[in-house]
């Protein structure tokens, strides 16, 4: 019996990363095809939701695979297109964006769309959880609030483009003297906290806006985000943080830092009379205001990544591979005990 022609649907931003995409577009198509698939390509226009109207269409259609090329806002969006839906199909990512978290907690090749796109032709795939906001609203990386996280909205887009991640880390020490703690209310799988933060994360991966040491122990598929709460808004303490977080994570010991895992968080603010809202960003885009409910859809959809480059102890192994290497260990103790 003749096998399933596998189908794969590249779903691109055309201005993303100083256009680098569409300058390889005929040959990440290329690679594609030589990996078995037959493949087409889709260019994201100025219409709202574009690409995720897009990766809809074609999980829908009973595509095999979705390639999401862009920065993390085209991944976040494509991800929203397939995320709802019954059967959902594979997906990969070519990084060309700014920060590129999500490629970095996947170690894919950055700024490189040939590369990234190679990475499938490896076959090896980890079922990502996902995060799931009120009942609609879908993330891949992180969802956050507090004055610090607000920043994202502040840069232009041209800058962006322009500057990179520099745009962000000169607004953020612009910031830096300006944040405020907020009076709030977080419930969680372990109970509920109640008290002052400048900054709440919720994390699903371990790269936050280029940094992966802020949820150093977070797994891509355990079903948990990583709730890290910060209750300072003194500024050497902010920066004394950041110090910790550089020097490998050492921040998540500190007297003003919650650090715990959950699997649904609840976040509202105890704000007083005429306060301004509490504003959640859900991968570097606002995603409306507190109070908000997030939870975690374990291990949701499947994504190529280079597993050779993650850290073991990011991810859970395939029960299959776990039998084998159960397997294995049992006849080298077995071997061990011959008497030859």
């Amino acid at each position: 019996m003749q096998e399933k022609q596998l189908r794969a649907r590249l779903i691109y931003n055309p201005t993303s990363g100083q256009e680098i995409m569409k300058k390889n577009v005929a040959e990440v198509l290329d690679v594609l095809e030589g990996f078995g698939y037959e493949t087409s390509a889709f260019q994201t226009t100025a219409e709202p939701e574009s690409a995720k109207k897009e990766a809809t269409r074609a999980g829908l259609a009973g595509f095999d695979l979705v390639i999401a090329a862009g920065g993390d806002g085209t991944i976040n969006e494509v991800v929203n297109g397939i995320a709802p839906l019954q059967s959902r199909p594979k997906m990969a990512i070519i990084p060309t964006g700014t920060t590129n978290d999500y490629a970095r907690a996947l170690k894919v090749p950055r700024a490189n769309p040939v590369a990234a796109a190679r990475i499938i032709g490896k076959n090896q795939t980890i079922k990502m959880d996902i995060g799931r906001a009120r009942d609609a609203d879908y993330f891949i990386n992180i969802a956050a609030a507090g004055t610090l996280t607000e920043l994202t909205y502040s840069v232009p887009s041209q800058l962006k483009t322009i500057f990179g991640y520099l745009a962000y880390v000169a607004k953020g020490a612009e910031l830096l003297p300006q944040i405020q703690l907020t009076p709030v209310k977080v419930t969680h799988d372990n109970g509920v906290f109640e008290g002052k933060v400048s900054m709440i994360f919720a994390a699903l991966t371990n790269s936050i806006g280029g940094f992966e040491k802020i949820a150093p122990d977070a797994m891509l598929d355990d079903g948990n985000f990583t709730l890290i709460m910060v209750k300072t808004s003194n500024l050497f303490e902010i920066l004394h943080l950041i110090r910790l977080v550089l020097q490998g994570g050492k921040h998540i010991e500190h007297r003003q830092v919650e650090y715990l895992k959950t699997s649904y968080i609840k976040i509202e603010q105890q704000k007083p009379l005429g306060k301004r809202p509490m504003m959640i960003n859900l991968d570097g885009e606002y995603g409306g205001d507190a109070p908000i409910e997030l939870r975690n859809l374990k291990n949701h959809i499947e994504f190529f990544c280079n597993t050779d480059e993650i850290s073991d102890a990011a991810y859970s192994l395939d029960p299959f591979e776990l039998e084998i290497e159960e397997n294995v260990q049992k006849f080298a103790h077995e071997a061990e005990e011959l008497d030859f």
